[in-house]
C-alpha cells in the first residue's frame, strides 16, 4: 500500500485472479480489445486470418478483422469474402440457444463503427431496474443478414431482425429497424428507402 491507502494495482490483484482473467481470454466466444491475449493477433495478416478462421463460424477470403473491432459469440458469426470490419464496428450475436446469429456475405462493404445487434434488454416489469430483467426471449428470426455487394455506411446501427438484400446502400449513421430491400438507398433515423438504384 502507497501511503495514500490505495494500492498500485498489480499489488491487489491475487494470483487466482491473474489465473481466472487469462483462461478467460483464452476461451472466450468473443475478440476485441478487451481480450489482449488474442487482440495482438489482429494487428497482423497472418496471425489475424488464423485467428479469425478458428473463432468465426466462417471468415471468407481476403476477409479482415482489424483492431479496434469487436465480436460476441464469434462462433454465430459469418463473415463473406472480401468483407473488412474497421476499428469501432460491434458485431453481438446473442449467446442463447435459438438466439441470433450475424451473417454479413460476400463483397459487402462496411464503414468504421458499425453496430450489429441481435438481442435485446427486456424492460417490461417498471417495478425493476432494467439491468435485473435479463434479456427478451431468444428468436433466431432476430438473426441479421446483409446480402452481397451491399455497403453500410460508418455509425450505422442495424437492430434485431434485419436483413439488407444484395447492393443495398445503407447511410451513414442510420438506424436499421426493418428489413432493407435490395438495390436501394436506406438512410435516415429511423431509415427509410430515398432512392431505387
Amino acid at each position: 500500500m502507497h501511503g495514500n491507502g490505495r494500492g498500485n494495482g498489480f499489488s491487489d490483484m491475487t494470483l487466482s485472479e491473474i489465473i481466472d482473467r487469462v483462461r478467460f481470454w483464452r476461451n472466450a466466444d468473443r475478440l476485441g480489445p478487451d481480450i489482449p491475449l488474442t487482440h495482438w493477433r489482429l494487428h497482423f495478416k497472418s496471425t489475424m486470418r488464423a485467428l479469425c478462421s478458428e473463432k468465426f463460424r466462417h471468415f471468407g477470403a481476403g476477409a479482415e478483422f482489424r483492431p479496434g473491432a469487436y465480436a460476441v459469440v464469434c462462433s454465430k458469426i459469418s463473415i463473406g469474402a472480401n468483407v473488412v470490419v474497421r476499428p469501432g464496428t460491434f458485431l453481438f450475436a446473442d449467446p442463447r440457444e435459438g438466439g441470433g446469429e450475424i451473417t454479413i456475405e460476400d463483397g459487402v462493404l462496411l464503414g468504421s463503427g458499425i453496430h450489429f445487434y441481435t438481442i435485446n434488454h427486456e424492460f417490461s416489469d417498471t417495478g425493476r431496474p432494467i439491468i435485473e430483467q435479463g434479456h427478451r426471449d431468444a428468436h433466431a428470426s432476430n438473426s441479421i443478414v446483409i446480402g452481397r455487394g451491399s455497403w453500410i455506411g460508418a455509425g450505422a446501427i442495424l437492430l434485431p431482425g434485419v436483413t439488407l438484400g444484395e447492393n443495398a446502400v445503407v447511410g451513414a449513421g442510420t438506424v436499421v429497424t426493418k428489413p432493407v430491400p435490395p438495390r436501394v438507398v436506406f438512410a435516415g433515423n429511423p431509415g427509410r428507402v430515398i432512392r431505387t438504384l
